[in-house]
């Protein structure tokens, strides 16, 4: 009787077995369908991406081929900083009743045109700042605005392509202050001929091994014109999501000591969107003759930073 009453529990058993392996045999009768098609559609898929590529680079023949010569590209940019502070009876301070006004501005414009063997660019930039700090209690202090920052640069680069990254090239670039009587005295004058590397769009790379430093100054100065090399770098980079970056070296070595050459290294961060930002630009520089005629024995590394609001246009 025992064996009897089992005997429908083991065939509901065999039973379920019997509908487990149909399920999956089925699953896997699926999961081959499935992985045939997907091995169909990526064949296809690599097929259209090619075409695609194909397309674009024809496209962009086209495009190049519609393009007249030469082609412009031209932009501004810059930042303005501006920094108000006033104290009256703060008597934690040493001067306890001082105003102080800082401002300064610094601006980048260019103008490149790209020739079908052939290209030109043309860069100017100019640097100014002013400080004003007035102590109310000591009438014989200067109160008025003084120079903080005083720099401007010009460079025109043309060179005649030998590949697509390479090219022979002649540079010219000018450097001067301009304020305080200082219009070239001292003014730097390089012109000279080499080579221009362009990796990558955004990093051109001059390096001329023949190049005359004109050095303009008044007759006391002592400022020496010298035969050197010349090194020209100027990149640009999109750091992170509305952060860019701007960097331009300038460099050159006198052939005649190293008491002759000198080099300025320009970096500019900007976060503008829309033409309107935030900015950072930080200015390093060392020159031994300029050092020598401010009456230092040394030579110091000489730096600027200005921060404030910055913009961007360009076409």
């Amino acid at each position: 009787m025992k064996i009897q009453a089992l005997l429908p529990l083991f065939l509901c058993f065999l039973f379920s077995l019997s509908l487990s392996a149909q399920d999956l045999d089925s699953l896997q009768k699926a999961k081959e369908a499935k992985a045939a098609q997907l091995s169909t559609l990526q064949t296809e898929l690599k097929t259209l991406t090619g075409q695609v590529n194909t397309l674009k680079g024809e496209v962009a023949s086209l495009t190049d081929q519609l393009t007249p010569y030469p082609r412009w590209k031209t932009g501004l940019g810059g930042n303005l900083g501006l920094n108000i502070s006033n104290f009256n009876n703060w008597f934690p301070k040493g001067q306890s009743s001082t105003s102080a006004i800082n401002i300064g501005f610094s601006t980048t414009g260019f103008a490149n045109a790209e020739y079908e063997k052939a290209f030109w660019r043309n860069r100017a930039s100019l640097t100014l700042g002013w400080l004003k700090f007035d102590d109310k209690n000591n009438s014989e202090d200067e109160d008025g605005f003084q120079v903080s920052a005083d720099a401007f640069n010009l460079t025109s680069l043309y060179g005649l392509k030998i590949t697509p990254k390479l090219a022979a090239s002649v540079l010219g670039e000018y450097r001067t202050s301009i304020l305080d009587g200082k219009i070239n005295d001292p003014g730097y004058l390089d012109l000279g001929t080499g080579f221009t590397w362009t990796p990558q769009a955004n990093l051109v790379v001059v390096i001329n091994p023949l190049n005359y430093n004109f050095v303009f100054s008044s007759e006391e100065s002592g400022f020496e014109s010298s035969l050197g090399a010349k090194i020209l770098a100027d990149y640009a980079a999109k750091l992170a999501n509305n952060l860019n970056w701007k960097s331009n070296l300038s460099a050159f070595v006198s052939y005649e000591g190293s008491e002759r050459s000198n080099w300025t290294w320009v970096n500019t961060f900007s976060t503008a969107v829309k033409g309107v930002g935030v900015g950072l630009d930080v200015g390093l520089r060392n020159n031994q003759q300029e050092a020598t005629a401010a009456g230092r024995d040394d030579n110091p590394l000489q730096v600027y930073w200005i921060f404030g609001l910055s913009y961007a246009i360009s076409k």
